[in-house]
């Protein structure tokens, strides 16, 4: 165990809180971080941390989820707006409130479902020496509700 961050080969993140953390930080004023505490080892567990307003000097290392994703892969998310004009622009729906909502619950689902396969293959760090590449690790990608 040590307090160099450049001890970590790889970083396992739970699939849940990954995609969770993410889709929070893109659809509310939350800015949640998958966190790395130390000591440091080579392997090591981020979990999902929304920060204070208390500064954090325990020498955290705070993953942007949108760092775990492959930008390439990522599917966009379903901004509500969108999943109503799909239901109208489909000639075989008739809007309601309840088939929107139905409707967008759904595509969110499959959202969260195809973001457990757009996971990067590495996450870079900041050290006190410099950027240092880990490997990310997913845990339960087939296990997303």
């Amino acid at each position: 165990m040590s307090s160099d961050p450049r001890t970590i080969r790889s970083v396992a993140v739970t699939a849940e809180d990954a995609v969770s953390a993410y889709e929070a930080s893109e659809r509310s004023a939350a800015d949640p971080v998958l966190r790395v505490t130390p000591p440091f080892a080579g392997r090591m567990r981020a979990r999902l941390h929304v920060p204070g307003d208390e500064p954090d000097d325990s020498g955290s290392i705070h993953l942007p989820p949108s760092d775990l994703f492959d930008p390439e892969r990522l599917p966009e998310y379903p901004e509500p707006a969108e999943t109503e004009a799909e239901i109208r622009d489909d000639p075989d729906l008739t809007y309601s409130t309840e088939r929107h909502h139905d409707y967008h619950v759904r595509r969110v689902r499959e959202w969260r479902e195809a973001a457990t396969e757009a996971f990067a293959e590495t996450v870079e760090i900041d050290t006190p020496d410099g950027p240092h590449r880990i490997e990310v690790k997913v845990l339960g990608a087939g296990e997303f509700p």
